[in-house]
């Protein structure tokens, strides 16, 4: 697992210049999370992470080089996104 996370995160910040590895890395694993708990609230089978990287590969292709410009509603993902801006300001 860690190294389809190293790989999408790479693959992210090819499209991306705006984001720190870290934020980069946060954002793959939020994707990841999302696809899977809303997959699963939908009601469908867990199809394995094959399906999810495909689709977080999709994302990363269409949106990557956006990403740094989304602000999430979602508490969790929002406070991740903060964490790692006040990292870079100590």
């Amino acid at each position: 697992m860690e190294d389809i996370f190293e790989r999408l995160t790479n693959q992210l910040l090819s499209k991306n210049e705006s984001l720190s590895y870290e934020k980069g890395r946060t954002w793959v694993e939020m994707l990841w999370e999302d696809f899977e708990a809303t997959y699963a609230k939908a009601g469908y089978e867990y199809k394995g992470m094959e399906l999810t990287e495909k689709i977080v590969t999709q994302w990363i292709e269409q949106y990557g080089d956006k990403l740094h410009e989304i602000q999430t509603r979602n508490p969790k993902f929002k406070k991740l996104l903060e964490a790692d801006d006040q990292e870079k300001k100590h």
